[in-house]
């Protein structure tokens, strides 16, 4: 077989072997364990351009600031309602699970579709600041192509129609 003929070969297979891998659970990564809130902080933005975080700046030396800096939800109400209304929003998103609610955190599982990649993002009710922090990472993967960004911007939207 000629070096050619495998490269196409190899070409040719590698989306069904990546969809494959997807399917089996491969590339869903692994559960932080050190998501929620420490000492009024959420878990720092990742090292990669793959997160974004409301509270960039209280992590020094994080990489990659215009991509991973969003600003903090405002308050709906008081905090338990805001985080009422966040569940209802994120219920109603494609591949959400919600995997941990109080009156003052929310945390949500986001998985695609079709090669089941997870991101995880979470929701706090800073009493200081009077506004819902917010981080939302990829489990794997060095960029997520604006994922995160876009979903916190769409809640953010839903956040403030009330709908």
């Amino acid at each position: 077989m000629r070096w050619s003929t495998i490269a196409i070969t190899v070409a040719a297979a590698l989306p069904v072997l990546v969809f494959v891998a997807g399917q089996a659970g491969l590339l869903s990564g692994r559960m932080p364990d050190d998501l929620g809130v420490t000492d009024g902080r959420l878990k720092a933005p990742s090292r990669t351009p793959n997160s974004v975080s409301s509270q960039f700046a209280l992590w020094p030396g994080s990489p990659h600031r215009e991509l991973a800096e969003v600003a903090p939800l405002p308050l709906r109400g008081d905090g338990p309602a805001t985080i009422a209304r966040l569940r209802q929003i994120v219920q109603a998103m494609p591949g959400a699970e919600i995997v941990t609610v109080r009156d003052d955190y929310l945390y949500a599982r986001f998985t695609t579709r079709w090669l089941k990649f997870v991101d995880d993002t979470e929701f706090w009710v800073d009493p200081q600041a009077q506004v819902v922090q917010v981080r939302s990472a990829s489990r794997v993967g060095r960029r997520d192509f604006g994922v995160n960004r876009a979903r916190v911007e769409a809640i953010r939207a839903a956040l403030a129609a009330g709908g």
